[in-house]
């Protein structure tokens, strides 16, 4: 995907300069071959089994990028009506998709069910009731999972472990099968699946396999409850490479779980997101001016916390390269962005040639949860986005504009 070719950085054959002359920074570039091949490594992985691949829309939610997983045979993992409505737009056949997140509101149920989409995965007791009595409204029957808490730590940061007692989410794995044997003489649903999701960023098979583990006892408890499931929902959570990670692959990952489930005749359902689309977009940015202050370099750039938050929320690390290599020693240096905020960085102390004003830096490994958790703050507009897809190349998101800044005040 990067080329250096006379010290200028290529993707997919594109110079990156020209790309950011031509359309302006902020910028964000996609590899489209990238979202292919990524999603076609995890679906190979488990072309052993019945499975259903559904990426989770809400790493990044780009229509164009969706369109691409639309036509690779992807379905897709939804958290809110939004997702629905980009998700049935950008033509995912309704049977692939699954329905998760703990605050469903009534309305964004109606529109689920009226969609006929796969299954809900439910949280609680209160969302089983709330969904079983809109379905009687339509005269339907609801097919749903239930989220099980394993009490599994996925050894990722905080934020984004899931899987553990005292999280949000899910039910806990005492109760599990009091649920189903309740769920199943609810008139208006349907326990069909099981569902478990224990974090994101995770680079080590171990919590996955652990997971599986517990859940592959529950579904033989339940057997025996008389309750057969035609659903494993595993979820996604599979890191990538942003510093020096060594993340497993998708077939170590299937290795790992499918050991535990060698009696299970259904179908397996798994939710990658940042795998498919983390390192196939990059934000580039333009160094607008530099700054030493008490034995500190700062290059401050026109890219900040409003179009990639990761560094601020999660102290998350993200490759930072000149898009032109210069001639220049390397400095240690604090790479940041123009928000009024202490936190607003994108890579503190890193080693980089003391850039001129203009020059230009990628920030690798942003497709995933960069432009999907941009925001105006400052009143600043959301970036573009272009697209490289093979020799073509196209505008996905237009720029925003004072204008739309303010579009819907009144």
């Amino acid at each position: 995907m990067f080329l250096y070719k006379k010290n200028n950085l290529f993707i997919d054959g594109f110079e990156v300069e020209k790309l950011a002359r031509r359309f302006g920074t902020p910028l964000f570039l996609y590899s489209a071959n990238e979202v292919r091949k990524n999603y076609l490594a995890f679906k190979n992985a488990f072309s052993g089994v019945n499975a259903i691949v559904c990426y989770a829309l809400k790493a990044n939610s780009s229509g164009a990028l969706l369109k691409v997983l639309v036509k690779s045979g992807a379905g897709v993992d939804i958290t809110s009506g939004g997702e629905l409505y980009r998700a049935l737009k950008a033509g995912f056949p309704k049977e692939k998709i699954v329905y998760a997140g703990i605050g469903k509101t009534a309305s964004e149920i109606e529109y689920a069910l009226k969609s006929n989409i796969l299954m809900f995965n439910v949280e609680s007791l209160e969302e089983l009731n709330q969904v079983a009595i809109l379905a009687r409204k339509q005269n339907k029957t609801a097919k749903i999972a239930f989220r099980i808490n394993p009490n599994v730590d996925a050894q990722t940061h905080k934020h984004i472990t899931t899987g553990k007692s005292g999280s949000k989410f899910g039910i806990a794995y005492n109760q599990a099968v009091e649920f189903y044997k309740i769920a199943k003489n609810l008139k208006g649903v349907s326990p069909v699946g099981i569902h478990c999701h224990i974090g994101s960023q995770i680079t080590s098979v171990a919590p996955f396999a652990m997971a599986a583990r517990k859940i592959s006892l529950l579904v033989k408890e339940l057997l025996k409850a008389n309750i057969k499931l035609d659903f494993v929902d595993l979820g996604g959570g599979l890191g990538i490479t942003y510093k020096n990670e060594v993340p497993p692959t998708p077939k170590e990952l299937a290795n790992a779980v499918l050991a535990h489930f060698k009696d299970f005749k259904g179908t397996f359902i798994f939710e990658p997101g940042r795998f498919i689309v983390g390192n196939a977009g990059v934000l580039v940015a333009s160094v607008t001016y530099r700054k030493k202050s008490e034995g500190k370099n700062f290059l401050i750039t026109n890219a900040g916390m409003n179009d990639l938050i990761r560094p601020t929320l999660y102290e998350a690390y993200h490759d930072i390269i000149p898009v032109v290599l210069p001639n220049r020693p390397k400095v240690k240096v604090d790479v940041v962005g123009p928000i009024c905020e202490t936190g607003d960085f994108m890579g503190k102390n890193r080693m980089l040639p003391y850039m001129e004003q203009g020059e230009l830096l990628v920030v690798k490994s942003a497709g995933a949860y960069g432009m999907a958790m941009a925001s105006q703050y400052n009143s600043r507009p959301r970036a573009c986005e272009v697209l490289i897809d093979g020799k073509k190349l196209r505008v996905i998101r237009q720029r925003e504009t004072y204008e739309t800044l303010i579009g819907l005040e009144k």
